[in-house]
């Protein structure tokens, strides 16, 4: 129980503040994630090609990447809560469009959907820095693990919620419900015009010029990419093997589960020894070995390498967002990074399931995406045991002239 992260001494509106944060982040997920157990359905309903199919796992993360970019400017223009208030505005209507027909809606949605969750991703570790600095540790494994919970049901229950409701198209948007659920509580937790108005702000120089601050960024990217890789190809894979759908889904889903029970204890282990190295090496090591495992090994152990996967990359996202707190000297250096590290990270994770999808397109098998997933593997390898480092950016943050 000792290693499980400690929240003591939070006062109440505190500990609302957490709450809140943990809800939102609990549905930071679901879009991505419901995609992958219908997929075969949505292509044969739509008339997908290969590449739409694949472009249709990718959008989400190319959106993370691209919008995570904004996330600062959008605020310093009307502040970290109500950025993230519009942000879920823009996560609601994109998940809730899912359910129109026609391919056009479904892309559409995908595309709102990501674009709302690429400025919560980036705004959430300032938010924890800022709010909570001395439990950074905590709170980052308890939102990680809520986006891993979400993702988990999700990708469980899309498949029974389209056999209730009739299609996969109002599985979809049902995920449009707990995301309005977490708006509507984001509400009371907007500051006031005055302090938002109030708020300083300051330029940080220096971070893209700086090799550390890259290193967290590839780490943060090619982490990301296998991740995406197992939400948006890993239920087409166990189909492939003679899974079910639904089977397919819960492989997925238990894995998701694991990611979110390892992302609670990461953090708070992570930090307990001298640096991160070991803890991002080893565990991009049983993340390769977990999803080999489910591609080549016996069916019947797939459940448990599905296990070893989960925990393995619940421990990696975790992990990969308490370091970038971590790199960073001050909040204002913080979000600057989380901007950097998840809007390059995220543009090269969306390469991940998009190339994956094509290679299996053009092969007609897995075998090229075993193979492609293993350089990410090595190459992610490398990246965190730089990243992992006890040093932080030389960036610094400048109050305006």
């Amino acid at each position: 129980m000792s290693n499980f992260p400690r929240v003591r001494g939070l006062r109440t509106h505190e500990l609302l503040l957490a709450a809140s944060i943990v809800l939102i982040a609990f549905n930071l997920r679901a879009a991505v994630t419901s995609i992958g157990p219908v997929l075969r359905d949505i292509v044969r309903d739509a008339q997908l090609s290969g590449f739409a199919a694949s472009a249709l796992t990718t959008l989400p993360t190319l959106c993370f990447g691209l919008t995570a970019f904004a996330a600062a400017g959008l605020a310093r223009r009307v502040g970290t809560e109500r950025a993230v208030l519009v942000s879920l505005g823009l996560m609601t209507a994109g998940t809730a469009l899912r359910a129109a027909i026609g391919p056009q809606a479904l892309f559409t949605g995908q595309i709102l959907a990501g674009a709302g969750i690429g400025v919560v991703n980036v705004l959430l570790p300032g938010l924890v820095k800022r709010d909570f600095p001395h439990h950074v540790p905590a709170l980052t494994g308890l939102y990680t693990m809520a986006f891993c919970a979400g993702a988990a049901i999700a990708a469980g229950t899309t498949v029974p919620i389209a056999h209730a409701l009739g299609g996969w198209r109002f599985a979809l948007g049902f995920w449009a419900l707990p995301v309005l659920v977490a708006a509507a509580v984001w509400t009371t937790r907007l500051p006031s015009a005055r302090a938002t108005a109030a708020a300083p702000r300051v330029t940080v120089r220096g971070l893209w010029r700086d090799p550390l601050a890259w290193q967290v960024t590839l780490f943060m990217g090619l982490q990301s990419a296998l991740a995406y890789i197992v939400f948006g190809w890993l239920p087409p894979i166990l189909r492939d093997r003679g899974m079910s759908a639904v089977d397919a889904g819960l492989v997925l889903s238990i894995s998701v589960i694991a990611q979110a029970v390892a992302s609670l204890v990461a953090p708070s282990l992570a930090t307990r020894g001298p640096d991160q190295r070991a803890h991002l090496a080893g565990a991009m090591a049983l993340t390769l070995l977990g999803l080999l495992g489910a591609m080549y090994l016996p069916l019947a152990t797939v459940w448990l390498w599905a296990v070893v996967l989960g925990v393995a990359q619940g421990a990696l996202i975790a992990v990969a967002l308490t370091v970038i707190v971590l790199r960073a000297g001050d909040v204002h250096v913080a979000g600057q990074l989380s901007g950097m590290a998840q809007g390059v990270g995220y543009l090269l994770a969306s390469a991940g399931p998009l190339v994956a999808g094509m290679l299996h397109f053009w092969t007609n098998g897995w075998a090229a995406v075993a193979i492609f997933c293993t350089l990410l593997a090595v190459i992610a390898a490398a990246a965190g045991w730089g990243a992992g480092r006890a040093r932080v950016v030389s960036a610094a943050a400048q109050p305006p002239l």
